[in-house]
């Protein structure tokens, strides 16, 4: 049993009469978060050298970057329905655990291929893990400023902790030389999350008893993966024809899911409630923001490491940066959205986003100076810090609590499909704007001809394969090595336009349909009176399993049950 507890009045993540558990279980839910962030941005500190040791091409690479974050999304919410259903705490300690054998045959993998699949192995087993996280926020907090501040911590702490990854796995490579222990590190840090969450998170807090809808859970697998690795492939040369296949799975799965939710009599995706527009405009929103964030970081340790030349410990010293002002920005995030609405706070975080896209584009050449990187991520940190917290705020509070689940596996996918695609879309023009800016540099130098078409290929390949290249040819070393950088830049800048494009669209769609502050509150208003009138006339039905001392409004005085 949890010790009943109240010291020193009020507690602010719980509101008054919160008891102390409070304070633990969102802690142990972050650490389990930690778990499944981590590895979505540690590999990219480690890309240049994978790419070395692997002799990869740049779409390899991408698929290596993508991976973890392609499992997730393919199966957040899926899983994360199993949760609600099964067991919260159950499914998010059997994810934990299965972060271990990822790990594990991640740093042992013999080829490419393989690390691959096992990041997406990892990916599946986070998205058994992470969505549990807000779930039981929303379940345990209920609606109101406990409830927005404990999210707000959850949202930076967790986004920290994520951006964290890649000097954690510069501190590694510094330290061991070898890129294996870059995924082999988060063993220590599983156990740890699974032994606090044997004893912190409750058995079992508002979990339904209707069954899953499997059948859309798999079809949600195929939607999202297929239309994740379109986006990886489209813009690359060769890879067009898969591509357009995959866009066709991507469209029937989108048609059959679509009528799967609409017959089915407990859907995985509640489609009445989807419509909301303080549900569906922040869940679009949130992908823009979290991908923003994901994408930056995915092409921003390639560019410090390959054109500034950055150590891996220093091309990790910027996200720092943007983690510290994430959780410094989290806390006015969670008052602005109670004194002017998730709108306002929204539009606001979207600025400064734009403003690091743009310092992207227009100021990071080579030999941009440390501090102004550094800068750049911090103006990309405060812009996620102010917009996340309204985007995952609205989500929770726009669904009764039988569809928590759905409101927590969105914001899971937000960020996860979020983080997949603006990676899979910077990797993919990336790759397609190195090639071209190579193959031009090649036919304008007039050596074409000289030139073998085995080491054209390799040049074309990536940045990692033009310097195995110079390895070859010493006496060409710099102008390879120049030339390299130089389409390196022309392919970023297509990846940080394509960035400023997509937070445009997303400040718009804020702008003009989310509802502002005073219609916001009404909307709320409304939707909660409406489910309670249908949680009401359902009876037993609707009623959910709750631990003793767990009410649907929060946390009470009473003691919570523990396994």
């Amino acid at each position: 049993m949890m010790k009943r507890g109240n010291k020193g009045g009020p507690d602010p993540l719980g509101g008054a009469g919160a008891t102390e558990n409070g304070k633990k279980i969102l802690l142990t839910l972050v650490i389990v978060a930690a778990v499944a962030n981590l590895p979505l941005a540690m590999a990219n500190v480690a890309l240049p050298s994978i790419g070395t040791f692997f002799d990869a091409s740049q779409i390899q690479l991408n698929l290596v970057a993508v991976g973890y974050s392609l499992g997730l999304a393919c199966s957040v919410l899926w899983l994360g329905a199993l949760g609600d259903r099964y067991g919260r705490k159950q499914i998010a300690i059997l994810g934990v655990a299965l972060a271990i054998p990822a790990a594990i045959i991640s740093g042992f993998a013999p080829t490419i291929e393989v690390l691959f699949a096992a990041r997406l192995f990892g990916g599946f087993a986070a998205g058994m893990a992470y969505p549990t996280t807000l779930a039981l926020i929303a379940a345990l907090w209920g609606p109101g400023a406990a409830r927005t501040r404990a999210i707000a911590l959850w949202a930076a702490i967790g986004g920290a902790i994520s951006v964290s990854g890649p000097l954690l796995s510069g501190l590694i490579l510094q330290v061991t030389g070898s890129w294996p222990w870059v995924f082999l590190i988060l063993i220590p840090l599983a156990v740890v999350a699974i032994l606090l969450a044997l004893r912190n998170i409750p058995s079992h807090v508002n979990e339904g008893t209707e069954s899953v809808d499997n059948i859309g859970g798999i079809l949600s697998v195929f939607l999202v993966g297929s239309l994740v690795l379109a986006l990886n492939f489209l813009p690359v040369q060769g890879y067009q024809q898969y591509a357009v296949a995959l866009l066709g799975v991507t469209i029937i799965s989108l048609v059959l899911f679509a009528i799967r939710q609409r017959r089915a009599a407990n859907p995985l995706y509640d489609l009445p409630v989807a419509k909301r527009p303080t549900f569906w405009v922040a869940a679009v929103a949130g992908i823009i923001i979290f991908g923003a964030l994901m994408g930056s970081m995915f092409i921003g340790q390639q560019y410090m490491q390959d054109v500034l030349g950055f150590s891996p410990i220093n091309a990790a010293i910027p996200a720092l940066f943007a983690g510290f002002f994430m959780i410094l920005a989290a806390p006015r995030s969670a008052k602005l959205v109670e004194e002017r609405g998730s709108r306002a706070t929204l539009l606001l975080g979207y600025i400064f986003i734009l403003i690091g896209f743009l310092a992207m584009l227009l100021l990071w050449q080579e030999g941009t100076p440390f501090w102004l990187v550094a800068l750049t991520f911090c103006f990309i940190g405060v812009g996620i810090g102010l917009s996340g917290t309204p985007a995952s705020r609205s989500l929770t509070s726009s669904v009764p609590v039988k569809r928590v689940g759905m409101a927590s596996g969105t914001a899971d996918l937000q960020r996860d499909l979020g983080g997949a695609v603006f990676t899979a879309l910077f990797g993919a023009l990336l790759a397609a704007g190195y090639a071209a800016a190579v193959s031009a540099a090649i036919a304008a130098s007039g050596s074409s001809a000289q030139i073998p078409s085995a080491v054209t290929n390799e040049l074309e390949m990536s940045y990692a394969g033009a310097q195995a290249v110079a390895e070859q040819y010493p006496q060409y070393a710099t102008q390879i090595t120049a030339a390299a950088k130089q389409a390196f830049l022309a392919g970023d800048q297509q990846a940080y336009l394509a960035g400023i494009i997509a937070v445009l669209i997303g400040a718009a769609l804020v702008f003009f349909v989310f509802p502002k502050f005073e219609q916001e509150k009404k909307l709320l208003a409304e939707y909660h009176a409406e489910d309670e009138g249908v949680t009401k006339e359902g009876g037993a039905a609707g009623a959910t399993s709750t631990p003793p001392g767990v009410s649907r409004s929060g946390f009470e005085h009473k003691t919570m049950a523990d396994s």
